[in-house]
């Protein structure tokens, strides 16, 4: 499996639904973004560490990946930029969701070293518009 198409982007705070995830056999994208809100409760009846709303972060990332062909590290920037759904990234435009990660690499005092544009935005916002 390609390393940066796994579940090692994930940051430790995740480590008990990536344990999780990878006992279920659900270690690739494409297996996790097809979970429902069914199945992620009766995983947390399963194992008491981990968490739906960690559950639910990872399951956006894979949505990301997968409905909107971006990297691993351009989805996580979205969901800590404050994006969780299609839904959410559609009613953005270029320029306001370019603002809002500045705000978050201003925020952490990192610079990302992705090449976010305008016309890259704008790609993500309306596939996203076409998916939802």
């Amino acid at each position: 499996m390609n390393k940066i198409r796994d579940l090692d982007i994930l940051p430790l705070n995740f480590r008990h639904e990536k344990e999780f995830l990878k006992n279920k056999n659900l270690n690739t994208w494409e297996s996790i973004h097809k979970l429902t809100d069914i199945q992620i409760s009766q995983f947390l009846q399963q194992k008491s560490l981990c968490t739906e709303s960690r559950f639910k972060k990872i399951r956006a990332i894979a949505i990301f990946i997968i409905q909107l062909d971006l990297t691993p590290h351009q989805a996580y920037l979205l969901l800590h930029a404050g994006i969780g759904s299609l839904k959410t990234l559609s009613t953005f435009n270029p320029y306001s969701l370019k603002q809002k990660i500045g705000s978050l690499e201003r925020k952490i005092g990192v610079r990302t070293k992705l090449e976010i544009n305008q016309k890259l935005l704008k790609g993500w916002i309306n596939r996203s518009k076409d998916l939802i």
